[in-house]
């Protein structure tokens, strides 16, 4: 009862508060889940990246993720790269939750989803997560960190993520 309650005030909060819309700058600093330091830095390095908002507790999330590694490792000579963002790993002050990063290292492994997958601060609630209101929700950045395309929300198959990725990079 208590993890479905915290997810409910988390989704609300979604929904109260992504406002994020093609051209605007991404800019974040946090940890991947190892405990790696990550930062909008990394789109610098390629010509697109993929950031795929999921939560351990969505089965359509999960479902996706082997074909998401898939599509990660297709891509990589297009210096295109996934990139998780695990919404449900902390709490309303930003500490991480040992039970959920738990949950989602067995998701991971479990899905061969061998990714960075970052795990969000306070600061990405109120800037790139504000009003993501479902999971999965992706978005797709440019090297200069900008977002291009649109929100896409729901999960899809390889070839129809694959699809929207090349109509990115045509353009």
């Amino acid at each position: 009862m208590k993890k479905i309650f915290f997810v409910l005030v988390l989704f609300c909060s979604f929904s109260l508060s992504f406002a994020q819309k093609a051209g605007d700058k991404i800019s974040f600093s946090s940890q991947e889940l190892n405990g790696a330091v990550v930062t909008d830095s990394l789109f610098a390095k390629n010509k697109l990246t993929m950031i795929n908002i999921w939560g351990t507790f969505c089965p359509p999330c999960i479902k996706e993720m082997p074909d998401l590694a898939k599509l990660n490792n297709a891509n990589k000579e297009k210096n295109v790269e996934v990139v998780g963002i695990v919404i449900d790993l902390t709490d309303q002050r930003g500490r991480v939750i040992a039970k959920q990063k738990k949950d989602a290292q067995t998701i991971i492994s479990m899905t061969g989803a061998d990714y960075t997958h970052i795990v969000p601060n306070p600061e990405m609630f109120s800037g790139l997560l504000r009003n993501v209101q479902a999971v999965p929700t992706t978005i797709f950045v440019d090297q200069n960190g900008k977002m291009v395309g649109k929100m896409y929300l729901g999960a899809k198959t390889q070839k129809e993520w694959q699809k929207i990725i090349d109509d990115l990079l045509s353009k």
